[in-house]
């Protein structure tokens, strides 16, 4: 199972995939398009260009895990309008988007606080 911790590198490439691409086909993106290494255990999100479906790729060290998203109803609400090919996000934003959600509205408290006795 993939972790999702507080310090989990999250990329989110903006340009949308086709969606017939598996493992070797995704991890040539991050090479390519995001300059990144599939092997860095970071997490990559891709999404369809309907906007109905994600798709995270991330190796755990001993292989690679792909997980799909796929929307019942609608499509995406929320997706970066960037210039760049890839757009940081943190663990909190990236459950927000999974659950369809806008994660740059959102109030998320920050990821690490005091707590008081």
């Amino acid at each position: 199972m993939p972790r999702l911790a507080v310090q989990t590198r999250i990329l989110l490439a903006v340009a949308p995939v086709d969606f017939r691409k598996g493992i070797d086909g995704l991890a040539a993106v991050c090479r390519q398009r995001l300059q990144s290494d599939p092997f860095s255990e970071a997490l990559f999100v891709f999404r369809n260009r309907r906007g109905t479906a994600l798709k995270i790729l991330t190796f755990d060290g001993q292989g690679y895990w792909l997980c799909l998203k796929r929307f019942s109803q609608g499509k995406l609400q929320w997706w970066p309008k960037s210039v760049e090919d890839a757009v940081r996000l943190t663990a909190s934003q990236l459950h927000i988007l999974l659950w369809n959600g806008n994660p740059v509205g959102a109030a998320i408290p920050e990821d690490w606080r005091r707590i008081e006795r």
